[in-house]
């Protein structure tokens, strides 16, 4: 959101020679306005659900759920009918539902309207799908791209198995089964199908996933989870909806891009209490008496769990800072891959492994390990004070 403010940013590229009048700062301003602006109203209209206000506890569970969308249409209208001057980078949408790629004549081998910038028009888009054998002369290129290929597959297998377990995580009471292999079959084939159309990848989506299961399940006040209704017919609905979206193209243009920026961060946002990291980080800043009752902290000493934080801190600046390196950004995948053997060859020459147990183990793990230390903790109290008694009797037999 704050890259509006960028005279460099895209959004800005050839405005001003279209309108002499056009302010980028204005626009930038009003774009970190709408998209902070729409983060901060769905948490606001969120927080009803466990006040006091309104009549009934209807009305707060429906504000509750549909704040995403409340605030999107708020600030939408904002922007139309208060700064109905100043322009925002809107939704991209198509006039039609067709490809995207414009060719520059019949053969589609180059691309309009860069590789033919004198045209006045297209001569039309490529098909539907993809002529696998049409290699523009370019043999290699198959055998080429199985390098990045590979990085891609490195890529989705991470990204689903993390929001596997990110889901089915203990804590969440979930009671269906898994069903991890037949999740990544499904990837693998709907991934075929989007490549013979030509279409993006199907990732998992960490972040909406969380929400979803945020949004089905039921809490106590501290945030708990109680129980979550487990149901296929959300999903169903909602891509469906998602797939309906092409007979309203021009209703989707009039969304500002700054509004929806709003919406993503705060998925994010809404998602950082959950993670386990975010609440070390937050340890940083907090006076430690008040540090939230974890197995990590009552039984390892600060500095260890501060240092636990900062190599992650570590790790996640090496991983985002060559995402952003246009240069090397396609080893993105490896990088994160890369974590992997970090965890479990780097972090032991400082931690000891009950302490990597206790700060990223799994939960049955965890309560093994507390409860092999009770047992310790008792036998080594049976043990002090039947010593203390065969003390005491000694000296009882030699006053005797």
């Amino acid at each position: 959101i704050l890259r509006f403010l960028d005279p460099d940013h895209k959004s800005h590229e050839g405005k001003k020679e279209e309108d002499p009048d056009y302010s980028y700062i204005s626009t930038g301003f009003l774009s970190v306005i709408l998209g902070i602006g729409t983060t901060w109203f769905i948490f606001f209209l969120r927080d009803f659900r466990h006040s006091s206000f309104f009549c009934n506890d209807g009305v707060r569970t429906s504000l509750h759920d549909f704040s995403v969308t409340l605030s999107v249409v708020a600030w939408t209208l904002v922007k139309e009918l208060i700064f109905p001057h100043v322009e925002t980078e809107g939704l991209k949408v198509p006039d039609e539902f067709e490809p995207t790629f414009a060719c520059c004549d019949s053969s589609c081998k180059t691309f309009f309207p860069d590789d033919c910038e004198d045209q006045a028009e297209a001569a039309g888009t490529r098909s539907w799908l993809v002529d696998f054998g049409d290699l523009n002369g370019k043999g290699w290129v198959p055998i080429m791209a199985a390098g990045p290929a590979i990085l891609a597959f490195v890529l989705v297998y991470l990204d689903n198995g993390i929001t596997w377990h990110l889901i089915n995580h203990k804590s969440h009471n979930l009671k269906h089964g898994e069903a991890y292999n037949y999740d990544l079959c499904l990837s693998g084939f709907f991934n075929f199908v989007n490549g013979i159309l030509g279409l993006p990848w199907l990732v998992a989506t960490t972040v909406p996933c969380i929400i979803h299961l945020n949004a089905l399940a039921e809490k106590d006040r501290d945030g708990n989870f109680l129980e979550v209704q487990e149901t296929r017919l959300t999903l169903f609905f909602s891509h469906l909806m998602v797939g309906l979206s092409i007979l309203v193209l021009n209703v989707l243009k009039l969304l500002p891009l700054p509004v929806l920026y709003g919406v993503f961060l705060f998925m994010g946002l809404s998602s950082l209490p959950n993670i386990q990291f975010w609440q070390r980080f937050l340890m940083f800043f907090q006076q430690p008496s008040k540090y939230n009752k974890t197995v990590y902290v009552e039984h390892m000493e600060k500095k260890r769990v501060h240092l636990y934080t900062v190599l992650q801190i570590c790790f996640f600046a090496l991983v985002f800072l060559v995402q952003n390196i246009k240069a090397v950004a396609i080893i993105f995948p490896l990088m994160t891959l890369l974590c992997i053997p970090a965890r479990l060859f780097f972090l032991p020459r400082f931690f000891e492994g009950w302490e990597l147990l206790l700060l990223d183990g799994e939960d049955e793990r965890i309560e093994e390990w507390m409860e092999a230390k009770e047992q310790s903790v008792r036998m080594y109290e049976e043990s002090k004070n039947l010593t203390n008694m065969e003390a005491s009797s000694d000296d009882d037999d030699d006053s005797n």
